[in-house]
């Protein structure tokens, strides 16, 4: 996993994956790795996810607001 940038400094995402289709976080206060898929929450919101995570900027506000718990599954 890559190390979130967090160029504002209070994200609540510390790491990413970023595979096709697919973005897997790791969150500050957890071990767990959540796998948001274009089937779960949906294409749509895992490109804008991965085009945060990439630019290192507003993707925890981006899951708060949007995605939260609709992840496919977790690893860990």
């Amino acid at each position: 996993m890559r190390r979130y940038e967090n160029l504002d400094g209070h994200s609540g995402v510390t790491a990413y994956d970023i595979r096709p289709g697919e973005i897997r976080l790791r969150f500050v206060d957890r071990d767990t790795i959540y796998v948001y898929t274009a089937v779960r929450p949906g294409a749509k919101h895992v490109r804008e996810m991965q085009r945060r995570a990439e630019a290192g900027e507003g993707l925890a506000t981006y899951v708060n607001q949007h995605v939260r718990e609709n992840y496919e599954y977790t690893i860990g």
